[in-house]
């Protein structure tokens, strides 16, 4: 599966080749999984997590090459959680066009993602790491699974805010994020230290940078339907799916008694999507919580790069610090 990419490849040759690998991997074969499985994987977004799992294995000194089949296994996971959440979310839309519940029906979907699941562990054994290694890596993409699955359901217990408890809101809010979003950028940064050959301490630095990376992600796509931007996704989702984001609970917490009653209000279910949303947005834009929730963001951003300093391939760490920036400043 993989070709030989030289460690001094610019971030966007590593971009192409994970997305040739990717279309390699599910070749037109007539078969009907393996043509949801390319649908699911053929709009691919930035590929954040598997050009930090290839920048991670380089930053601690080994080679892009040997982490390529840990990337298209990272991003199989990413593309199979998002394929299931849109089942939840009743999502229509994923990176500008049909999700593949919307293609192909709400079955089928699900076959699609659970084959993606599987068939991440069939890329990750194809890496010529030392088996002792691709073992680790599994065990930190399971591990970053299960957390995912957490997520949702902390997600799901996930009450609108009310008078009193805006605290502990956020903190549920944070237990969200560090589950369904920090798990895997972490995963996927340790699975790139391990390929590289780092240290114990190395992988541990990574895991970090990876967690509040991936936090700092979750936080900033959390403002898009607030911004110009847009997701890839409908800008109503959450707001149709009730669903307490960081700047809605940051206008509860800062704003007036009335932002804080436009955001119950707009959580109670009384409102279609579209009302919803709009009265979101008044409190979100008149509490001043856009910008508090962008400082924090970028907060978290800082906490990531703070020790990449100390990684011995400063190339590398650079195209890190980069990727934590684009997490939290990114048009989609």
């Amino acid at each position: 599966m993989t070709g030989t990419i030289s460690t001094t490849l610019p971030a966007d040759d590593r971009s192409e080749a994970i997305k040739a690998a990717l279309v390699r991997r599910h070749a037109a074969s007539g078969d009907r999984l393996c043509e949801m499985a390319r649908y699911a994987v053929a709009a691919p977004g930035k590929l954040l997590r598997p050009l930090m799992l290839m920048a991670a294995a380089e930053a601690v000194g080994g080679s892009a090459d040997v982490a390529l089949p840990a990337a298209v296994a990272v991003e199989h996971l990413h593309v199979a959680s998002l394929v299931h959440d849109d089942i939840i979310d009743g999502d229509d839309e994923r990176r500008g066009r049909p999700s593949v519940q919307a293609h192909y029906g709400v079955a089928e979907a699900i076959v699609a993602g659970d084959a993606l699941l599987f068939d991440l562990f069939a890329a990750v054994s194809e890496s010529s790491a030392p088996p002792r290694v691709v073992l680790a890596v599994v065990s930190e993409f399971a591990r970053a699974g299960v957390d995912l699955c957490r997520g949702q359901v902390l997600e799901s217990l996930m009450t609108p805010p009310a008078a009193g408890r805006s605290g502990s809101a956020l903190e549920e809010y944070f237990g969200v994020a560090e589950n369904k979003t920090g798990a895997l950028f972490r995963a996927a940064c340790r699975a790139g230290a391990l390929l590289g050959g780092g240290s114990a301490e190395q992988a541990e630095l990574l895991g970090e940078y990876g967690h509040h990376t991936g936090v700092a992600f979750q936080m900033f796509d959390d403002l898009l339907p607030y911004l110009a931007s847009r997701s890839g996704k409908p800008d109503v989702s959450d707001a149709a799916n009730l669903r307490p984001t960081w700047p809605v609970l940051l206008a509860h917490r800062t704003g007036t008694a009335e932002h804080r009653q436009a955001v119950e209000t707009a959580l109670s279910g009384a409102l279609d999507p579209a009302e919803t949303l709009e009265l979101l947005r008044f409190a979100v834009a008149g509490s001043g919580a856009l910008m508090i929730a962008r400082r924090g963001a970028h907060d978290r951003v800082r906490l990531a790069v703070a020790r990449l300093g100390e990684l011995p391939g400063a190339a590398a760490a650079n195209r890190l610090a980069a990727i934590a920036e684009i997490a939290a400043d990114r048009d989609c």
